[in-house]
Parts: C-alpha cells; sequence; structure tokens
C-alpha cells in the first residue's frame, strides 16, 4: 500500500501526463489540417507516448493496492502561428514534465516510497531523451527559419519516425 501523499502525487501525475497525450495530439490534428502530414504524425506518437506513461504510472498504483483518481483535462491549446511554435510549446511541456517527475521522485524520497522511486528510475531517463528530442527539433527550426524547402524536408525527416520499442 501507498501513503495517502503519495496517492495524490501519483495520480496527480497520471493527470498530467494525460493532459501532454491530449495536447500532443491537439498540435498533430493543427500541423495535419496545415498539411504537414510528417510533424503530426511525430506529434500523434509522442501523445500516445504520453497516455503510456500514464497507464505506467496507472498500472504502479494499482498493482500497488492504491486508488486511482482521473481529473477532467482541459481543453489543450489548438491554433499555433507556426510549426516552430508548435515544437516550442512542445520543448516546454516537456521540460514541465520533467520538474513534475524530479518532484514526485523528492516525495517518494521523503515517504520512503522506495518501489516508486524504482518506477520513477525510468522515467528520469526517458525525460531526459524526451527534452532532448524537443529541443535538437526547436534548434532546427531556429537555423532553418522561413526557408520552405527546408521546413518541408524536416516535414518528412519527423514523418518517417516509428512508434517506440517496448
Amino acid at each position: 500500500m501507498v501513503t495517502a501523499v503519495v496517492l495524490e502525487a501519483v495520480n496527480e501525475q497520471i493527470n498530467n501526463e494525460l493532459v501532454s497525450s491530449y495536447t500532443y495530439l491537439a498540435m498533430s490534428a493543427h500541423c495535419s489540417a496545415q498539411n504537414f502530414h510528417g510533424f503530426a504524425k511525430w506529434l500523434r506518437i509522442q501523445s500516445a507516448e504520453e497516455y503510456d506513461h500514464a497507464m505506467k504510472l496507472l498500472d504502479f498504483l494499482i498493482n500497488r493496492g492504491g486508488g486511482v483518481r482521473l481529473n477532467a483535462i482541459p481543453e489543450p491549446k489548438v491554433k499555433f502561428k507556426s510549426m516552430q511554435e508548435v515544437f516550442e510549446v512542445a520543448l516546454k511541456q516537456e521540460q514541465d514534465v520533467s520538474k513534475r517527475i524530479d518532484a514526485l521522485y523528492e516525495t517518494a524520497q521523503k515517504e520512503k516510497a522506495f518501489s516508486l522511486m524504482v518506477e520513477l528510475q525510468w522515467f528520469l531517463t526517458e525525460q531526459v531523451e524526451e527534452e532532448k528530442q524537443s529541443r535538437d527539433i526547436v534548434a532546427k527550426f531556429q537555423l532553418i527559419k522561413n526557408d520552405a524547402v527546408a521546413l518541408l524536408e524536416m516535414d518528412r525527416e519527423l514523418g518517417s519516425r516509428g512508434p517506440e520499442k517496448k
């Protein structure tokens, strides 16, 4: 069984991961509407990964005998002025998730929730990768600026992404 503090913190992170998933899905829909199907594919895969992260934490709570509490998900931003803005928002979101995972790990330490600390090791490593990917994409946008050919090439490149290996 997990403590009430841990239960609350993990439930909050489950909901944060679902919000992230929903946000990536809205970004994907925006890109599709703008005919950037490669960006849309990349973002949809990202949405699925965030959903999987939520399920990983949900399963952890269930396996530890804790109750799951799902909150309403706020409506995400659906309009963006550029593809660069989409990915700048994605980077900010990943940075926010990293801070939340760090805070959850700190809570697990304080509560001596050792099994949660082990579970969160995967998330800590994953967030380093997630931030790096987003940061690299934003850096490419900054390099290409308004070059339409480069933008289309980047759309093609990101569209070649396959789903994460489990």
